[in-house]
């Protein structure tokens, strides 16, 4: 039978631990707290303009956070899920729209597309979740979010350039709320990070 660690404890459990740390609980059967990656990209100009059309792939996620229950870790390897909490839906969806807007802002690209567009793509971007988790470990607590960053020549069949982006930010609470908080910041930042890498690849198209 396949399991895997992420389950060990049960999720209600320690949902109820975590709230303690406040010195509430939530309310048995009260509705889950619902969150959104909705933070605005921020990506500065392009001081290099490619004539190319960018489409952007559907993000995909690693095993464990592919779900829209929000991750966190108490001790190093230990996957759960906060039991009261959840995203809208899994982070690597939210993230397509906001790479769009992304590329858009930095103005770098004669047109920002989705993968099945009308429109041809001269290249594609494909992106990775590899983790968003909350890391109770540290003190302040912390949420760390990797990205792998594929940038596809789509005409050539060939891979342009492949990074990774890690990044952590410290949480402004100690529960749910403080890390969506931070993840949204993280976002933010990382997302320019990831234009700037799609303008400065495509010069290699």
């Amino acid at each position: 039978m396949h399991s895997h660690r992420i389950f060990s404890r049960p999720v209600l459990l320690a949902g109820l631990l975590l709230a303690g740390c406040t010195g509430l609980s939530a309310p048995q059967g009260s509705s889950p707290n619902i969150y959104v990656l909705d933070a605005r990209p921020s990506a500065p100009a392009a001081t290099v303009k490619h004539d190319l059309v960018l489409a952007v792939n559907l993000p995909q996620a690693r095993p464990g956070f592919e779900t829209a229950q929000i991750a966190y870790l108490q001790q190093p390897h230990e996957l759960n899920y906060f039991a009261n909490s959840r995203w809208t839906s899994a982070p690597a969806r939210m993230l397509q729209p906001l790479l769009l807007q992304a590329l858009e802002q930095s103005a770098g690209f004669r047109a920002v597309v989705r993968t099945g567009s009308a429109i041809p793509a001269d290249v594609r971007l494909d992106i990775e979740l590899i983790r968003l988790q909350h890391d109770f470990t540290a003190h302040p607590s912390r949420v760390q979010l990797t990205l792998q960053a594929q940038l596809i020549d789509v005409r050539g069949k060939r891979v342009l350039a492949v990074q990774q982006f890690d990044a952590t930010e410290n949480a402004g609470s100690e529960d749910a709320y403080g890390g969506v908080g931070a993840a949204n910041r993280l976002v933010q930042r990382v997302l320019g990070q990831v234009a700037e890498f799609c303008i400065t690849a495509s010069g290699k198209q």
